[in-house]
């Protein structure tokens, strides 16, 4: 080592074959699809951009970028500190052109968005590289096109990086020949997170369903008896809901100054509910989680805010009309158990009056693992509030018949 220049040891510290984790590697065998299975900060997007630049490296002429949006695409993909432009020697990024070029070798990447699965149509491509499979709008659709374009050289390849969600599409490609997977999970790369990252996470989520998902990288099936079924809500998803002629801001304050406030946006059209927005959020302060829920009353136009009261009471509403006092507030006091307040609105969903606009990957997580045990969801809790105020007249009404695992 002491016979190394100052060069030769910066090559050696970002020589990825020397660093990288065998998890982040391309797996051995004859595949078409790496599917990388992975916890929040596991590493998915070094490895993802690591392998492209090493295909590039090795004579690769044409590559997709896809993201669930364009943005995304940009910001992790190609610009973030672990994307494409941070390991991959002369890589130019063209955002007007939505391409990144290789001027040296003529090689290019077109950067393509999922939620516009019919704008892959017509491209091919030898290699590919999707992030955050289960965060996209349309995902059999978009990887419908992508394996349509995935046809040039003589061994086109695609690699799929996301934290995984027990979605039929992700499902189906898990158990697809040709499809190998990998995982890696939060605590594997500990070394380049901040240890209060690890320690919080830990203590919050470890040993868990949702810290098996999100830390450990693990697919975890709907809990059987769940309130919501995951096929139903894909079954009745819409791109774009149509004009409401109501509109609520169903919030859920937090128990703790710091906790998680669910803040979920519903519209009413005919006897049709849309979900348009889920903008709940962790850490915040009760002025911050009031002037978030008074921008989406602002945004989506609605019609009133429906807020619980049982914790904090009044101090709810004056909290609220102090981010906006021309806000319409309606405070409701939980006195049915939590079963009893979602029953009702797991019925709408059985009844296929209730459509996700767009994707709701957390908010949909709790729906789906909700079978009456353990805490009751902010998101659930706010989707209701929103939803009962929707649907009054359905408070009284008996829930469709149902069996119930005990």
């Amino acid at each position: 080592m002491n016979d190394l220049s100052d060069d030769d040891v910066e090559y050696m510290l970002a020589d990825w074959v020397l660093w990288g984790r065998k998890s982040q590697k391309p797996p051995p065998g004859d595949w078409n699809v790496w599917l990388f299975l992975g916890g929040r900060g596991a590493g998915k997007t070094r490895a993802g951009a690591e392998w492209v630049a090493q295909q590039m490296r090795q004579g690769r002429k044409r590559v997709a970028l896809i993201a669930a949006t364009h943005a995304d695409a940009r910001a992790v993909m190609i610009e973030g500190p672990s994307g494409l432009l941070s390991c991959s020697e002369g890589a130019e990024y063209e955002p007007s052109l939505r391409r990144v070029r290789w001027p040296a070798s003529g090689a290019e990447a077109a950067v393509m968005s999922a939620d516009e699965p019919d704008s892959i149509r017509g491209y091919q491509f030898e290699l590919c590289w999707g992030d955050e499979f289960c965060k996209w709008p349309e995902p059999q659709a978009a990887l419908d096109m992508v394996r349509m374009g995935l046809r040039l050289g003589e061994n086109p390849r695609m690699m799929i990086t996301t934290t995984p969600r027990p979605i039929p599409a992700l499902l189906e490609l898990f158990t697809s020949s040709g499809c190998t997977a990998t995982k890696s999970t939060t605590y594997d790369n500990a070394a380049n997170l901040a240890k209060s990252f690890i320690a919080s996470m830990k203590k919050s989520y470890g040993k868990t369903r949702l810290g098996r998902q999100e830390l450990d990288g693990e697919i975890i099936e709907d809990v059987e008896g769940a309130l919501w079924q995951r096929d139903r809500i894909e079954a009745l998803r819409v791109k774009q809901a149509p004009a409401c002629e109501r509109v609520v801001v169903g919030i859920d304050p937090p128990v703790s100054k710091k906790g998680t406030c669910g803040i979920v946006v519903a519209g009413l059209c005919g006897d049709h509910a849309y979900v348009l927005a889920d903008c709940t959020k962790e850490m915040l302060s009760p002025a911050q989680w009031a002037d978030r829920a008074a921008d989406a009353y602002e945004r989506f136009e609605a019609d009133c805010v429906v807020a619980e009261s049982n914790q904090g009471g009044e101090m709810v509403q004056s909290t609220l009309f102090t981010a906006h006092s021309n806000m319409k507030v309606k405070l409701v006091h939980a006195s049915k158990g939590k079963v009893a307040r979602a029953e009702p609105v797991s019925a709408l969903y059985e009844q296929g009056r209730v459509h996700h606009a767009g994707v709701f990957p957390e908010l949909e997580d709790q729906l789906c693992q909700f079978d009456g045990t353990g805490p009751s969801p902010d998101r659930l809790d706010a989707l209701v509030w929103a939803l009962t105020e929707l649907f009054p007249q359905n408070r009284k009404l008996i829930p469709v018949p149902r069996v119930r695992v005990i």
